[in-house]
């Protein structure tokens, strides 16, 4: 399908979805596409680009929560494991997932070129990074797709890292799970703090 919304009118409509199924309403090279777009054009402090990102479809998706599954079932005691599983199956039951990560040798190499701002790069990375992050969801989401970001890391790392070969310097800060959405978002009227409160304006005209 082919979005006809402003970006104005994507930005507001954006929402978190988690009922989905394993469907997409795009081909898997549109949904390539939007990630490689988000990776080229999404703005970085310095020109840094230190983001990156694994698009993970079909069964490697539903591998990837089989693997999260597994590794939280170590960890929690039954109960709570039951608890948080059903969760795990309901974002299993996506089509996708995109894992996001900061490239750490990327970061200490600026952090070296540019001693005045040196501690600023993680936070600058951090902020890039959820930058990448709200790209590809608005873009998913005006595609027809369902999205809800989660963070399970640390703990899915290195098991995550073994099976995509991913380099040990890349360093995991969500997982991007979509598909198709079978319901409404999960917040139906959402409740806004009054922007008088969070927004300041000096020298209209």
């Amino acid at each position: 399908m082919t979005s006809t919304k402003s970006f104005a009118e994507a930005v507001h409509d954006r929402r978190t979805y988690y009922a989905l199924s394993n469907e997409s309403t795009i081909p898997d090279s549109r949904i390539g596409e939007i990630v490689r777009n988000a990776i080229l054009d999404t703005p970085s402090a310095f020109n840094s680009q230190t983001s990156r990102a694994v698009v993970l479809l079909g069964e490697e998706h539903v591998k990837t929560w089989d693997i999260i599954a597994e590794v939280y079932k170590q960890q929690l005691s039954e109960e709570k494991f039951n608890h948080a599983n059903q969760r795990f199956q309901g974002f299993r039951a996506g089509y996708g997932t995109i894992l996001f990560y900061e490239d750490t040798d990327s970061v200490r190499e600026f952090q070296n070129k540019f001693k005045t701002y040196e501690d600023k790069f993680p936070g600058w990375s951090e902020q890039t990074n959820g930058m990448h992050q709200y790209v590809v969801w608005t873009a998913l989401e005006t595609e027809g797709l369902g999205v809800n970001l989660q963070h399970y890391n640390p703990l899915i790392d290195v098991r995550l890292e073994t099976e995509y070969n991913v380099p040990p310097t890349w360093s995991l800060k969500a997982q991007m799970v979509f598909g198709k959405p079978t319901s409404g978002p999960a917040v139906q009227n959402k409740e806004f703090k009054p922007v008088e409160e969070r927004m300041k304006v000096y020298g209209a005209k």
